[in-house]
């Protein structure tokens, strides 16, 4: 039997019992609106935020920054299944891209935090990550003379705390678009910018249902949804998605839709990190959430689809950060 779009997002719905909250809404022809470029209206906060991006004195070791798991040279993540933390701990899940992050409904695979700024907070104190204490990424930050006087610059006055620091960083954060991919181009009237097998890939795509997940700007993170809806996913990741949020059963291995934007670069893909190649990830998405699997030549258009929508990189210019002094809190790398 052939679905349409519109019955399979009210059956999706009304399985895992929740409805999509979209930030920027589609046109009304396309379920996938364009990336716009970012407007910068504080470039003194952005400049802080990326300095404090890249900066490893906010972990505990002084080695770990924000970029070491959301790598701007790699697609904004690590290229790894999960991530690797203080003390070479593994991470419990896959790093998500901060590429256009912004978009989301919330951060995080299980939506704990509600915008990018919450989200910046955590991994500082999380002992499995940064391996840090906001208080004493506080007193680091406070230490050197270069960073208070930027801080007083941007907020009025030269107090430095978390709530601060977390704020700038979200700023910069906000700026990580990545627009004018070749889709973005079609979308705009350009019926050039993507190939034939890609224009028959987005068919596909919309045809099948894919688009009641992945849709909007970011296409993708406009809503939760089960992993393994029709059938199970297998993994021995111990996430368990919305359910250690919420404490309901009915949210076990709910999880926020990732963005497929840029997805040829932020392998490898899911959750657990399971699944290195595009085309896997597309059978097994199109088997567990949908209930049928494309066809060798219908996977490859649906991946040609899916590459076109990787856009234009932020152009980063690495900050050069204050040097650490006597009050400035020691690393400490090793036990």
């Amino acid at each position: 039997m052939k679905h349409t779009l519109s019955t399979i997002a009210v059956a999706l719905t009304a399985i895992v019992g929740i409805t999509a909250v979209v930030k920027t809404t589609a046109s009304p022809s396309e379920p996938i609106s364009v990336i716009k470029p970012a407007v910068i209206t504080e470039p003194e906060k952005v400049e802080l935020g990326k300095m404090l991006y890249f900066e490893p004195r906010l972990s505990i070791s002084g080695f770990i920054s924000c970029n070491s798991c959301h790598n701007l040279s790699l697609g904004g993540v690590d290229a790894l299944p999960t991530s690797i933390g203080h003390e070479w701990q593994q991470g419990p899940i896959n790093s998500p891209t901060v590429l256009n992050a912004d978009f989301m409904l919330a951060q995080f695979w299980d939506g704990r935090a509600k915008d990018l700024k919450e989200q910046a907070a955590g991994p500082i104190a999380n002992p499995m990550e940064m391996g840090y204490t906001h208080e004493l990424a506080v007193d680091t930050v406070a230490s050197m003379p270069a960073y208070v006087a930027r801080f007083k610059d941007v907020y009025g006055t030269d107090e430095v705390n978390i709530d601060r620091i977390t704020d700038a960083i979200a700023t910069f954060e906000k700026t990580l678009v990545t627009p004018n991919s070749p889709f973005d181009q079609y979308l705009e009237g350009d019926k050039k910018a993507i190939s034939e097998d890609a224009k028959a890939g987005y068919a596909l795509f919309k045809d099948r249902g894919c688009v009641s997940c992945h849709n909007g700007p970011a296409v993708g993170g406009t809503m939760y949804m089960k992993m393994g809806l029709v059938k199970p996913f297998h993994t021995d990741n111990p996430s368990v998605g919305r359910k250690a949020v919420t404490g309901r059963d009915s949210d076990k291995f709910v999880f926020k839709v990732p963005t497929l934007r840029n997805i040829e670069l932020t392998y490898p893909y899911f959750h657990d990190g399971s699944v290195w190649t595009m085309e896997e990830a597309v059978n097994t998405m199109s088997d567990i959430q949908l209930g049928r699997l494309f066809n060798e030549q219908e996977t490859a258009q649906v991946v040609e689809f899916m590459k076109t929508l990787t856009g234009e990189q932020p152009q980063i210019v690495l900050p050069i950060l204050p040097p650490s002094n006597a009050n400035t809190p020691r690393p400490v790398p090793f036990k």
